[in-house]
């Protein structure tokens, strides 16, 4: 299992299907166990992720982070952390509708073979993007949805957070929430700082 996601990355790693990889420094794949049983979906690589190869290394990666910390979860034990697309859009854009389809392909393998008990979705790209394009994430975030046998969270991205500060109540119970399915899906015992 561990060499087909290897093969996986190494297909990633020199795609050039969409328009996005004649302006990217680093496709990133994603970070992570392979076999995590959460996965956080994210809109795509900024100027921070672009540079690293890494997702959600900025201010917006810092935030989750902390969040994910207090849940009792990290990248490094029991997360792994995509994105719509894996290079990124100019000046920080939203993936158009094409580069999505381009890429989502290339996330859907990550899902089966990662097979998460609980897949996470950071902002309305990522809602749209993977489950319905005329969903509003204000409308069904903190609601749990079934997509190809999974559970989903939709969440609000951390950038709106940074944004608007007010969301952040929102999204804690959208984790508290995520805390809980854990407890049951995968381990009762687990501990998280607040909840």
């Amino acid at each position: 299992m561990i060499n087909d996601f290897e093969l996986l990355k190494k297909e990633i790693l020199v795609c050039q299907k969409c328009q996005l990889s004649k302006g990217r420094t680093n496709v990133v794949f994603g970070e992570g166990p392979f076999d995590a049983k959460i996965m956080c979906i994210g809109e795509g690589p900024g100027r921070d992720e672009d540079l690293q190869g890494r997702p959600f290394v900025g201010r917006s990666g810092q935030l989750l982070d902390k969040i994910l910390s207090v849940c009792g979860f990290s990248r490094t034990e029991n997360v792994f952390i995509g994105n719509i697309v894996k290079c990124r859009p100019p000046q920080n854009r939203a993936p158009f509708p094409e580069e999505r389809a381009t890429c989502i392909p290339y996330l859907h393998k990550q899902i089966e073979m990662i097979n998460p008990k609980i897949i996470i979705l950071l902002g309305a790209t990522a809602l749209n993007g993977l489950i319905d394009p005329l969903l509003k994430i204000t409308k069904v975030r903190g609601n749990w949805l079934e997509w190809n046998g999974h559970i989903v969270m939709p969440t609000f991205h951390p950038s709106a957070l940074l944004r608007n500060p007010n969301l952040k109540k929102d999204a804690w119970e959208d984790f508290k929430k995520v805390v809980a399915k854990y407890r049951e899906l995968v381990n009762p015992a687990h501990k998280s700082d607040y909840c």
